[in-house]
């Protein structure tokens, strides 16, 4: 199913229905979304969401055709987490127009697959409207929350983690996915994820691989190997590697040898015992800290500026 103008309208007339104060957004800071999606730690899991979605060869081939990522890194950085912060911690106003902008460009997305991939033969049209790709994306944001917290801040109760999922109906709404498709709670989303990466239709492409090992720094952008790796992109190649199933790994051909799992081991270790103990107000995402500041009234502090400057900075480094 394509998701089209019409159906986006009445997912958003579901949005604004389910909001009790647009100042807050869709969610709200009461809510379970914004006490999960908070953390800083989230980008941590950046690499694995990514390598998760572009396991999708339609994802791959989407990316790979039209999009420019390779040519303008933090532009696109900067474009995509504008878009992600505008609907899950902007006012109302801000996540539906936000929510237009995204199908309005997707609406230009679409393709054919020129290849056998998995369980897409060549000739498979793809387009970024599909209401079960879109699904996907929206799996692997929210499963990569919840997966990177429980890694390092412990198990989260499960009454919150349902509750989390249900929250983020809202977030799938903004992309016009059908209700039919939206999880009743984790377990549901969970048995999701781990059906689709068990599935041929998650087959790692070349287009996919090759995005891959420039995302994390291993080329540049021509495919020619990097002459010098960037520490940031070899760090965040092994996290995300841990934390993919043993078939993507492979399918990515990313480095899983004795010495990755012991920096990986280390790292795990390292952030256990040294996150907590990071002040609080430094380890929440400046989105969060400028819609907190929000709704007090208040305007966006120097701190603010400056971390959002530090993460896209970060999205550099790691590429080089």
């Amino acid at each position: 199913m394509i998701v089209t103008r019409t159906d986006l309208e009445a997912q958003l007339d579901r949005v604004r229905a389910a909001v009790t104060d647009p100042a807050g957004g869709i969610y709200g800071p009461r809510s379970a979304a914004w006490q999960l999606q908070r953390e800083l730690l989230i980008f941590l899991g950046g690499g694995r969401a990514v390598l998760l979605q572009l396991a999708h060869p339609f994802v791959a081939y989407a990316i790979d055709e039209h999009s420019a990522t390779r040519g303008d890194v933090l532009g696109r950085f900067q474009r995509t987490f504008d878009h992600v912060f505008a609907m899950s911690f902007g006012p109302l106003d801000a996540a539906l127009a936000a929510a237009r902008q995204v199908h309005a460009v997707h609406t230009r997305i679409h393709g054919v697959i020129p290849v056998d991939v998995g369980a897409w033969p060549a000739g498979t049209r793809y387009l970024a409207n599909d209401s079960e790709s879109l699904r996907w994306v929206y799996a692997t944001l929210v499963h990569t929350v919840v997966h990177v917290r429980q890694l390092v801040l412990g198990r989260i109760a499960p009454a919150l983690r349902d509750a989390y999922v249900r929250d983020t109906w809202q977030f799938a709404r903004l992309f016009g996915i059908p209700e039919a498709l939206l999880p009743r709670g984790w377990d549901e989303l969970d048995g999701y994820v781990e059906e689709m990466t068990a599935s041929p239709k998650l087959t790692v492409s070349e287009p996919a691989r090759e995005m891959a090992r420039f995302l994390f720094g291993a080329v540049t952008r021509d495919g020619a190997p990097a002459r010098r790796r960037p520490v940031a992109g070899r760090w965040l190649e092994r996290m995300s590697a841990a934390m993919l199933p043993p078939r993507l790994r492979e399918g990515f051909a990313l480095p899983w040898g004795a010495r990755d799992r012991a920096a990986v081991a280390a790292s795990v270790a390292a952030l256990r015992a040294g996150y907590p103990l990071i002040p609080r107000p430094l380890r929440y995402l400046p989105a969060y800290q400028a819609a907190t500041r929000r709704l007090a009234g208040l305007p966006p502090t120097r701190t603010t500026r400056w971390m959002e400057q530090r993460l896209q900075l970060l999205a550099q480094l790691a590429t080089g």
